[in-house]
């Protein structure tokens, strides 16, 4: 994987383990439809890679996942076990914590590799966001189910609070690995409140008058 010196870069294990825990949300949104394997296999690749591959050609960078041996075989592979096995033996709550994590984690990584591309720091948060969500919104649009984008519920939000706060600190000039850790954190907290408290974005009120 090519990528600028000073952007952090996560083990090789952790980051393929996370790529395979969004690439099996996909690949479930398929099985859930009683979709053919290719199917299947098209919306594990697109939720796993597609954030990235998004803001990789945005910025100019090489698409992270091409130059990968590893990262397109273990999304298919999801999608193939994702396929022979009954949708019952996952549990869905436990995939909406990890899915949680990784979108904080990715959204910040993807505004300091941005950053790290030269990207100046408002379109780098936004590559940010781009990271943690695009891949979702994608797989969702095809799959013909409500978008994240389009759902009241902090998704979206928690991935910007992740990726504004560590554009913010690496302006500041504090470190890319402490700004990751923080920003993650604040990104996946909110995430955290929303999935427990069901916490939403107010919807606008259409043609009802304020306070009528």
């Amino acid at each position: 994987m090519i990528t600028p010196p000073d952007t952090p870069v996560l083990p090789a294990a952790v980051d393929l383990i996370a790529i395979g825990l969004f690439a099996l949300s996909g690949a479930l949104s398929g099985t859930r439809e009683r979709q053919t394997y290719v199917t299947v296999a098209f919306f594990a690749l697109i939720a796993g890679v597609g954030g990235g591959t998004v803001r990789d050609l945005l910025i100019g960078a090489p698409v992270f996942w091409v130059h990968d041996r590893l990262v397109a075989p273990v999304c298919l592979a999801v999608a193939m076990i994702a396929w022979f096995t009954p949708v019952r033996w996952y549990n869905m709550r436990m995939l909406l914590w990890t899915d949680a994590l990784g979108m904080a984690v990715y959204s910040v990584l993807g505004t300091i590799k941005a950053l790290g591309w030269g990207v100046p720091p408002v379109p780098a948060f936004l590559m940010g966001v781009m990271t943690g969500c695009a891949g979702g919104i994608i797989r969702d649009v095809i799959a013909g189910q409500t978008s994240i984008l389009m759902r009241p519920e902090l998704y979206v939000t928690a991935a910007a609070l992740a990726s504004g706060v560590a554009a913010l600190m690496i302006s500041l000039d504090v470190t890319p690995w402490t700004s990751w850790m923080v920003g993650a954190a604040c990104g996946f907290a909110l995430r955290a409140a929303a999935i427990q408290w069901k916490l939403g974005l107010p919807t606008h009120r259409g043609d009802e008058v304020a306070g009528g």
